[in-house]
């Protein structure tokens, strides 16, 4: 038998290859999956593509966002069995051997198959929401409104605030806004600042959610949170940036600047599995996440941009990098 998986081989190089595959002995708690849909997740995927991550040496097969059936089950399995579609985190290879350790769940009759990957997605968004103090009423900004964005502005909305999303792209902007989101700003040529405070009376947003991780857009989007508000970091950081640290500083510590909370939101901050010490979980939030998907609270159709063979991954993951505006929510079809 032949296994397909994609490769990135050197940096910008991205090849989809056949390798043979002989059927493993299954340990305990392992399953053998063979893939339905796995979604690109842009930011972390390009930047592993770049060459220049030093915890994703070239070359890797990538991905972590996966619906997949189940084709043979180890000792111990015993929520799943083979046929069922089950979510989980993993790479871009048709099949592969996957521990019930780790993110692994059955997904709900009736969830469309196409949608069960943006969950890793909006796991990732949910823990800005998680960190915060978003209450009924506040006004939250989002910078950056890709799939993670995007997400992260829909389950604000979802905790009661009005949300203001901000891009640079017109087509993210329009998905955004198809989404649900509140009021929607080009980052490039409004004049943020000045449209925040007319929606916000003056105040600024309560609680900034940013999610493009670029430095220099959670530095200059500062001056648009509310006295004691908050900012929330949920993009990871990339890249050099060179600025007056103790100007940043005091956003934070004076409260004639604001007297602002910086906070983390990284996805693995929270436990895998529910437990009785720890309210929040990976898993409890993917389950959420198909139930908002199975009530339409949770709006995934306008995020998908392409669905795609992996035979067609070069294209998919250039279109990613220099064709940003069109290329957006891309899954891979591996029927």
């Amino acid at each position: 038998m032949k296994n397909r998986k994609i490769m990135f081989t050197r940096p910008l190089q991205v090849e989809t290859v056949e390798e043979d595959f002989i059927f493993p002995v299954l340990g305990e708690k392992e399953v053998l999956v063979k893939l339905i849909y796995s979604l690109i997740s842009p930011g972390t995927e390009l930047a592993m593509l770049s060459g220049k991550e030093e915890w994703a040496k070239l070359p890797v097969c990538p991905g972590y966002a996966s619906v997949s059936e189940v084709i043979e089950v180890g000792q111990g399995v015993d929520h799943v069995q083979p046929g069922d579609a089950v979510f989980h985190y993993g790479h871009h290879t048709e099949y592969q051997v996957v521990s019930t350790d780790h993110v692994f769940i059955k997904v709900p009759e009736k969830l469309d198959l196409k949608w069960v990957p943006f969950t890793r997605m909006a796991t990732v968004a949910f823990t800005s929401v998680r960190v915060s103090n978003i209450e009924l009423g506040d006004v939250v900004g989002v910078t950056g409104l890709g799939l993670v964005g995007n997400l992260a502005a829909q389950l604000a909305r979802l905790q009661g605030a009005t949300v203001i999303g901000v891009d640079l792209s017109p087509e993210r902007i329009r998905t955004a806004q198809a989404c649900g989101v509140d009021y929607t700003l080009h980052g490039g040529e409004d004049k943020v600042k000045d449209k925040i405070y007319a929606i916000t009376n003056g105040t600024g947003v309560s609680t900034h959610i940013e999610a493009t991780g670029v430095p220099s857009v959670g530095v200059q989007s500062l001056e648009w949170i509310a006295k004691l508000g908050e900012i929330i970091f949920l993009g990871s950081p990339r890249g050099e940036y060179n600025t007056d640290v103790t100007d940043i500083l005091n956003y934070c510590h004076l409260y004639g600047r604001g007297c602002i909370t910086f906070k983390g939101a990284h996805e693995w901050r929270f436990p895998v599995e529910p437990n009785e010490f720890v309210k929040h979980s990976l898993v409890r939030n993917s389950n959420i996440v198909f139930e908002l998907m199975l009530k339409n609270k949770l709006h995934i159709e306008p995020l998908i941009s392409h669905v795609m063979k992996p035979d067609q991954a070069q294209e998919a993951y250039e279109g990613l990098r220099i064709n940003k505006d069109q290329y957006n929510g891309v899954l891979f079809d591996w029927s």
